[in-house]
């Protein structure tokens, strides 16, 4: 997500045409557009998309677990 901010930054600097972005290639400016792609493909191919996915789904369903357990006044009780 940070190099498409980045690019996004460059390409408007670029294309406003100010400060020495204005003066580099654009080959140079569409770069972080590139890396984004390939860190987007890197992290669903190698699982880290779909484990932080699983991560969330777990802490939220521990988070329920948890406020349901403080409502029935059950609190953090030892597990049998």
């Amino acid at each position: 997500m940070y190099f498409l901010g980045l690019g996004i930054i460059l390409l408007l600097l670029k294309w406003l045409a100010y400060g020495p972005v204005a003066h580099w290639s654009w080959w140079i400016v569409l770069a972080p557009f590139a890396l984004a792609a390939a860190w987007w493909a890197w992290a669903d191919g190698s699982g880290l998309t779909k484990r932080r996915e699983m991560d969330r789904m777990a802490r939220r369903k521990q988070d329920r677990i948890d406020k349901s357990r403080a409502a029935l006044g059950q609190g953090q009780g030892r597990k049998r």
